[in-house]
């Protein structure tokens, strides 16, 4: 692993990280709704894209939406991915391109990733894509496939709602190989195409011995995925890793045994709740015991000895405890680089507040997410806050030493108690009561990781 410096070293030497714009996307099949439209980007668009150049950001992970551009099976209508195109390059936005963000696929896809015809309708669509874009040269094939398909096919929380091991196996078989196979082809149409990978960054712990167990079945769960599409069980084998091992138990031999797919720089997608803490009364997020997303960041690239890049982060907060995530993180990915990790950019997920991820999207009533760089105010407008303030200041260069770190608010003071040694070297502001006036909007408990109930 890469050797990192000191935190409490303030003054360490580091190199700007690069911003990365993002917006939020997600279709909700049985809704029929979609987060870009409930959140007001669709209609916002040329204003939203505007005031994220104005930020100084010159790169955006951006959504072709899937389920709008092929309403009906091999009728793409690209008449809107056109206009965003457009857009972008109007405002000087260079696209890392979402083709598949969660469950964005089309409603005729009756069983959604479990669909017979996923993987010949997706290979389709792909090529479509890049057929009539050939200048994309940054992209993201699927995102998030290990956490999308987790709730789709073991938590029943997402379509098809599979439970257990079983099914969540048969998605990854319906899924992983086609997505390895549209990246091979992708890297045949352009050599220099880079494929931007996308995942949840974790790593658990435990306290006692049947968390202990659980925690290292959980580690090891969190490599399957790009292991798999990489091609790289053969090489770290079955013995010592309780999840493959009980893969190969329940016939998912062949999944170790895919065709190598094409990554060119591993996502980290880094939350508080990607870290759970296990004990004998189960498990519980974020946890109490917190690695340092520094050493996250240098075990993922020295696993798969590729560039890496934070693909997503966010705190469901007040923007006083956004901004002072946003710090942590910065400052984290600066430790990283110090180190000899060749991390290419930070990408706070997404740039305007997103709408129903408190039911996990279960629900679409446009229930507002306090999550952006720009909050929402009950118009739909976007309003500035610290968070905001921070966010452009590192976009222009400012390092994380240099950004102002607020006293946390409850909830979030309770939940990130275990980062606290982490940022023991820092001068905190008390938090201004700046943003939502009224209380975070839409949700007087805030209880940012508690599902609400769906129906």
């Amino acid at each position: 692993m890469p050797a990192l410096v000191d935190v409490s070293d303030v003054a360490f030497e580091c190199r700007p990280i690069e911003l990365i714009g993002a917006f939020e996307s997600t279709y909700q099949p049985e809704h029929d709704a979609d987060v870009a439209e409930s959140s007001g980007h669709i209609e916002r668009r040329d204003d939203d894209l505007r005031l994220l150049a104005a930020c100084g950001v010159r790169t955006v992970r951006y959504p072709v939406r899937w389920h709008r551009v092929e309403r009906e099976p091999s009728v793409f209508d690209w008449s809107e991915t056109d206009a965003v195109f457009e857009q972008l390059a109007e405002n000087g936005l260079h696209p890392i391109v979402d083709l598949v963000h969660h469950t964005s696929y089309p409603r005729w896809l009756r069983h959604g990733f479990a669909d017979p015809a996923f993987p010949s309708a997706y290979l389709r669509y792909v090529e479509a894509l890049f057929d009539r874009y050939p200048a994309i040269s940054h992209y993201t094939l699927f995102n998030e496939p290990l956490a999308t398909l987790f709730l789709c096919g073991h938590e029943a929380i997402w379509p098809p709602y599979g439970e257990g091991v079983d099914e969540l196996l048969a998605l990854f078989r319906n899924v992983l190989p086609v997505v390895a196979e549209a990246s091979r082809r992708c890297k045949a149409h352009d050599p220099a195409g880079i494929h931007m990978w996308c995942d949840t960054c974790e790593r658990h712990t435990a306290g006692s011995r049947s968390g202990r167990r659980y925690a290292a079945y959980a580690n090891d769960r969190r490599f399957f995925v790009l292991d798999a599409v990489l091609g790289r069980h053969q090489t770290y084998g079955v013995r010592g890793r309780p999840f493959v091992a009980e893969v190969v138990a329940h016939g998912g031999g062949d999944l170790l045994e895919l065709e190598p797919g094409v990554v060119d720089v591993v996502g980290l997608d880094y939350y508080p709740h990607c870290q759970w803490h296990f004990d004998e009364t189960g498990g519980s997020a974020p946890t109490t015991h917190p690695a340092r997303f520094a050493d996250l960041i240098g075990e993922y690239a020295e696993r798969y000895e590729r560039p890496v890049w934070v693909g997503e982060t966010n705190l469901r907060g007040y923007p006083s405890d956004r901004a002072t995530w946003f710090k942590y993180v910065l400052e984290q990915s600066e430790i990283a680089a110090a180190g000899g990790v060749d991390l290419r950019g930070l990408c706070w997920f997404p740039f305007v507040d997103s709408c129903d991820w408190d039911s996990l999207l279960q629900r679409a009533d446009c229930h507002i997410d306090p999550v952006g760089v720009f909050w929402v105010d009950p118009s739909g407008a976007r309003r500035p806050s610290a968070m905001s303030e921070s966010y452009i200041a590192a976009a222009q260069g400012t390092p994380a030493r240099d950004l102002a770190a607020y006293d946390w608010r409850e909830p979030v003071r309770t939940w990130l108690k275990g980062w606290e040694p982490q940022i023991a070297h820092w001068n905190r502001l008390h938090a201004p009561l700046d943003g939502h006036p009224h209380g975070v909007p839409g949700d007087e408990r805030f209880a940012p990781l508690t599902v609400r109930a769906a129906g």
